[in-house]
C-alpha cells in the first residue's frame, strides 16, 4: 500500500500537535510503521512494543521534526532506529540462548488472494499458502527482509525504500531482487509437500495458486521489468 497522503507535512512542525491531531496521525500511519517494525524484530508482541515507544518519542521530541520530509520518513526512521536499537539489545541478553528463535506467525499479509471464497478447500489452501511466505520472510536476512516489506508488501518505491533505510536506490533494487529470489526459490523447496500432500484432493488448485504467488514475487507489477 502506498504511503498515505493525509499527515505527510504539518503546517506548524516546531510544535507537537495536540492528542486529537497525534491520534489521527497514528492511525494513519499504524499498519505501515507496524510492518516496518515487524520486519526488524521478526515478532509482534515486540513490533508493537516498538511503535509505542517510537510514538511516545516521537511525540515528546516532535520540535525535532523539520518538516523537510513527510511525517511518514521521520517517524519511520523513528521506528527503525527503536526497533534496531531493540535487536541490539535482544542480541546482548541473549548471548548463548540464539535457539529461542520465534517462530511466531507475522501478520503481514498483503498478498491479493481471494480469501472470500465458498470454498472451504480453496481458503485453506490460500491461508497455509499465506502462512509459508510469512515464516519465509521472517528467515531472509535482515538486508533483504525490510526492503521486501517496505517494497512488496506496503508498495514503497525503491526512492521512498532508500530514503527510509538511508541507501541507495539501486542498492534497493539488488536486495530486492535477491530476496524475490531466495523466497521462490524457498518457495518452490516447500510448496509440495506442505499444500498439495495436505490437499490431496485439490492439487490442481494448489499448484494454481502456488504459481501465482511465485509469479507475484518474481516481478513487480509497478515494475514488469523486474528492475
Amino acid at each position: 500500500m502506498p504511503i498515505a497522503e493525509s499527515h505527510r507535512r504539518l503546517d506548524h512542525p516546531r510544535s507537537a500537535p495536540d492528542l486529537e491531531v497525534f491520534r489521527s496521525i497514528m492511525q494513519a500511519h499504524n499498519r505501515t510503521l507496524y510492518r516496518i517494525a515487524r520486519s526488524i524484530v521478526r515478532n509482534n508482541s515486540d513490533a508493537e512494543d516498538v511503535l509505542q515507544e517510537a510514538y511516545v518519542r516521537a511525540f515528546t521530541h516532535f520540535a525535532d521534526f523539520r518538516g523537510d520530509s513527510t511525517v511518514t520518513t521521520w517517524l519511520a526512521r523513528i521506528v527503525i532506529n527503536e526497533a534496531l536499537g531493540r535487536l541490539r539489545k535482544r542480541r546482548r541478553q541473549r548471548k548463548l540462548t540464539e535457539d529461542m528463535r520465534q517462530s511466531h506467525q507475522a501478520e503481514i499479509v498483503t498478498f491479493p488472494l481471494n480469501s472470500n471464497s465458498s470454498d472451504p478447500e480453496k481458503t485453506m489452501a490460500q491461508r497455509q499458502i499465506l502462512d509459508l511466505v510469512e515464516r519465509l520472510t521472517d528467515h531472509l536476512p535482515d538486508a533483504y527482509r525490510t526492503v521486501f516489506v517496505l517494497r512488496v508488501i506496503e508498495g514503497l518505491n525503491n526512492e521512498e525504500t532508500a530514503t527510509l533505510l538511508g541507501l541507495k536506490p539501486e542498492t534497493v533494487r539488488t536486495r530486492l531482487h535477491r530476496a524475490r529470489h531466495l523466497l521462490k526459490e524457498q518457495l518452490e523447496r516447500q510448496i509440495g509437500p506442505v499444500l498439495l500432500d495436505a490437499f490431496p484432493f485439490a492439487g490442481k488448485r494448489c499448484e494454481r495458486l502456488s504459481k501465482a504467488v511465485l509469479a507475484r514475487i518474481s516481478r513487480d507489477p509497478r515494475d514488469p521489468d523486474g528492475k
